[in-house]
């Protein structure tokens, strides 16, 4: 199993999209970062520490639960009993820039479900996407706005990312 990206690429990789980040949208005013659970929650946390470390604003960030809108739930084994998780979102997302965060985008599935859960908090002004690793092999006409380091790989191959608040490592793998 390669790994792609060990923890100092990672953690340059969220740096500069802070920065791009901080460019496209001139500064943090009324920008707020969305973590998909699992691993979106502590990359959006990381890229707010980021971003108030370049700029010195924090920027609220929420994590959203997404299982009840995926349109596999009642395909995969997990269907007959979903894992439901808390959705934090402690602001008002009306108007706002949001930054939906992912750790991988590969069919754009799971993105077109959190999308569909985000809505329902709100109307915000503009959503734009941050991924970790863009894989290819998009199902759905969706596209990553922030991409840390794009992987072209195989359909039968899988992406793994371990962060350290998770899984004890940071580490991007891919497994055949």
């Amino acid at each position: 199993m390669p790994v792609v990206l060990d923890a100092d690429r990672i953690g340059r990789s969220l740096t500069r999209i802070a920065h791009e980040i901080l460019e496209r949208n001139r500064g943090v005013d009324d920008l707020a970062l969305v973590g998909i659970r699992t691993r979106g929650v502590p990359i959006a946390r990381r890229l707010a520490k980021a971003i108030e470390d370049i700029n010195g604003h924090a920027v609220p960030t929420g994590a959203l639960d997404i299982t009840l809108y995926r349109d596999d739930l009642m395909r995969t084994a997990v269907g007959a009993q979903p894992i439901i998780r808390k959705t934090e979102i402690a602001f008002s997302i009306d108007d706002k820039r949001i930054l939906l965060v992912d750790d991988v985008l590969y069919t754009g599935r799971t993105i077109r479900a959190a999308l569909d859960a985000l809505i329902e908090f709100g109307r915000p002004r503009m959503i734009q996407l941050v991924v970790l690793v863009d894989r290819g092999h998009r199902e759905l006409p969706i596209k990553a706005d922030y991409v840390g380091k794009n992987l072209p790989t195989s359909r039968a191959q899988s992406v793994q990312v371990h962060l350290t608040e998770i899984d004890g490592r940071d580490e991007v793998e891919i497994q055949e």
